[in-house]
């Protein structure tokens, strides 16, 4: 997620975590979440929080936690609000940008095919907790909510002869007024 697009930051320097690890905890105050909800297209974001945990690796970051969210809402069956819990997970490594440029794809053909996915680019020297949790929540809403219970089911018509233009055959057989 690009920064400029990203309500809520949340800057942590490399130089500032401990050889021992820092544990952060954030809350999105009420205009925060009003703008991810507005970005989500939610109809409520009612709370907003993570939980990180970040480790030095290098000139690198480890940062493991959790994103806990309320999501609000509207139900794509019966239009109805849908309020649900939202819990994701965080595993994710960030390297400087000149160590992955420097890495070339036949440095990366050369890796094991079990190697994790490379790291995240770090800019400036600063993880961004706010947008990381903007990103995981993004990434764990429904896209099709439905409250519990709600089925879809197609429209059956009473008369099983009508056929679904008749109505526009009609409109073509009336005769013109002018």
């Amino acid at each position: 997620m690009d920064k400029n697009q990203t309500p809520w930051s949340v800057l942590v320097a490399v130089e500032d975590i401990p050889e021992t690890g820092l544990h952060v905890e954030i809350d999105a105050p009420e205009a925060i979440r009003a703008q991810i909800a507005a970005l989500a297209g939610l109809r409520e974001l009612a709370c907003l929080s993570a939980v990180f945990d970040l480790a030095r690796r290098g000139a690198g970051v480890r940062v493991i936690g959790r994103v806990n969210a309320r999501v609000g809402q509207t139900c794509v069956v019966t239009l109805e609000p849908v309020e649900s819990d939202l819990e994701e997970s965080v595993d994710l490594k960030f390297a400087p940008l000149l160590a992955q440029s420097i890495r070339s794809k036949a440095d990366t053909a050369a890796l094991p095919a079990a190697e994790e996915e490379p790291p995240e680019p770090l800019s400036d020297g600063k993880v961004d907790l706010g947008a990381i949790a903007t990103e995981f929540l993004l990434l764990g809403i429904d896209p099709y909510p439905r409250k519990a219970g709600a089925k879809f089911s197609p429209v059956q018509s009473d008369d099983s002869s009508a056929k679904p233009f008749a109505i526009l055959e009609a409109l073509k057989k009336r005769p013109s007024s002018g």
